[in-house]
Parts: C-alpha cells; sequence; structure tokens
C-alpha cells in the first residue's frame, strides 16, 4: 500500500510533467490543479507543503534560464558564499561529512562473497527508497518504485553477498539528509564498489554544493581528465548512491536537465526541490 507521502510525490511529479511539457502555453494554477485531479486551493497547499514555495517560483528553478545562469555562476547565493568560505549557518550541511572508502577487490570479487549486506526500505520527499549497508558504510542507495525490483538490482551488484533486511544505524544517519534541519547529521561513510576512476568522479560531484548545478565538462576538468566526458557520464550514471552522492546536480552545457537513472522528472523535481530550500 502506498503512503501518503509516496502520493503526494506522485502528484508533484505528474505536476512538473505537465507543465514542463505544456510550458509554451503558461498553464495557470487552475489548469494543472485540475490535471492531478485537485482543487486549487488543495494543489498550492500540496505544492508549498512539499517544496516550500509556489508552484509558479518552482517552475522558474526548473527553467533553462535558471539552469544557465547558475552554470555560469551569476546566481551565487548566501548558502553558496557559507560553503566556500567554510562558515556554518544558512542551513549548510555543515556538519556533515561524508567519506568514500573503496572496497577492496576481497570484498566484491566473487559478487561480493565476503559481504554482509543490511537493506531496508524508506520514504524520501521523491520516492520510496531502497538502503543498504555494509559494517564500513552505506554500499547502496537506489529510488525503489518497485520494491522487489529494487533489492533485485541491488543483489545484482553483490550477487553472493548475505542480505539481512535491517535498518542500522548508518542508514537511518545517512536519511537525515532529506531532512531540512540537519542538526543531527553527523559523519556519513560511504563503502563502495568502483574503480578509482569513478570513485574520483564520485567524490567530485561531492563537492558540488546543494543547489549547485556542474556540467559532464565540469567534472571532468575537476578531475584533471578534460578529455573523458563520455567517461565521466558513465561514472556518474554508475553512481550507486542516490542524492547522497549527488549526480542529479550534473546537467548538460545546454542547461537542460538531460536523462537520470530514476527518471527525468525526478530530477526535475530534486533540483527543484533544492534550488527552493537555499533560495528560501
Amino acid at each position: 500500500m502506498k503512503t501518503q507521502e509516496q502520493i503526494n510525490y506522485e502528484r508533484i511529479a505528474e505536476a512538473i510533467d505537465y507543465i514542463k511539457l505544456n510550458f509554451k502555453g503558461q498553464p495557470n494554477l487552475d489548469e494543472v490543479a485540475e490535471k492531478i485531479n485537485l482543487s486549487p486551493f488543495h494543489f498550492q497547499r500540496l505544492f508549498t507543503d512539499w517544496a516550500g514555495i509556489s508552484p509558479k517560483k518552482f517552475l522558474q528553478y526548473l527553467s533553462l534560464e535558471y539552469a544557465k545562469s547558475m552554470l555560469k555562476g551569476k546566481s551565487a547565493t548566501l548558502f553558496d558564499t557559507a560553503y566556500e568560505t567554510g562558515l556554518s549557518g544558512t542551513g549548510r550541511l555543515h556538519d556533515l561529512f561524508v567519506n568514500i572508502e573503496g572496497m577492496t577487490p576481497a570484498e566484491y570479487k566473487n559478487g561480493g562473497a565476503a559481504l554482509s549486506i543490511n537493506y531496508s526500505f524508506a520514504e524520501s520527499p521523491f520516492g520510496n527508497l531502497i538502503v543498504a549497508s555494509t559494517a564500513k558504510g552505506i554500499c547502496y542507495i537506489a529510488f525503489a518504485d518497485d520494491p522487489d525490483f529494487a533489492f533485485s538490482e541491488l543483489q545484482a551488484q553483490f550477487p553472493n553477498a548475505v542480505y539481512n533486511q535491517f535498518a542500522d544505524t548508518a542508514q537511518q544517519n545517512a536519511l537525515f539528509i532529506f531532512r531540512k534541519d540537519w542538526t543531527q547529521l553527523s559523519e556519513i561513510k560511504l563503502h563502495l564498489k568502483g574503480t578509482s576512476f569513478q570513485l574520483k568522479v564520485w567524490e567530485a560531484l561531492l563537492k558540488i554544493p546543494m543547489g549547485g548545478l556542474h556540467t559532464y565538462g565540469n567534472i571532468a576538468q575537476q578531475i584533471n581528465s578534460p578529455q573523458a566526458n563520455r567517461a565521466v557520464g558513465s561514472a556518474i550514471g554508475a553512481n550507486p548512491v542516490a542524492f547522497l552522492i549527488p549526480c542529479h546536480r550534473v546537467i548538460r552545457s545546454s542547461g537542460e536537465t538531460g536523462q537520470y537513472h530514476w527518471g527525468s522528472t525526478r530530477k526535475s523535481a530534486i533540483i527543484g526541490w533544492e534550488a527552493a530550500l537555499v533560495n528560501i
């Protein structure tokens, strides 16, 4: 049975899809509300509760003009300034330190036969999740629209590991990332299977501040591989930790959102949600 949070997200996603497909006609509040079978009053309230801002303002953050301004660095906020100077405040994740540890060959050889993996399902503002961890840290997070399929995808990563459905402390701590108050966040450790190049790309993604956007070329430059755009794209597409490693903050140089493993609508929703959070 779907939770209310899941139902709300699906309505928001449907609204985002409708507005993006019909933006040339500039659909008003009444039209979008009717499309998702809500009264204008309830749609406005639902959207504002979810995003923290009005639907109209939210869609401004999804426009090409906004994305291009972010890519040009012309819309730095106090939030970004606090990040760059190392200051706390403005809601920054100043207590959050994400450390990536690459798995050793012994840990993932033979399909992860040496690994014991805890996993659980959880809710987020962008749909349900599957979260998995080893004794060393988070090894996998994915959006789980279909729990059985989501678990099968996890198993495909480590087919010979031992799985226990259990929400451990590492998982619970990582899920604080979805809250708007991050005072309870502490160090988060990631225990990931990847090549040295992939790990380097994922570490670069962690440096993109919330509300910020980079291009594939930006990431290639950061890791000193300016000609490796395609390889960077492949590494970003292979990101095993949704949201926490923010591959959703990488867009095309044109300012278009681009593809996302868990759906372009979800990517747009996350980008808009984060932009609203840091610009309030």
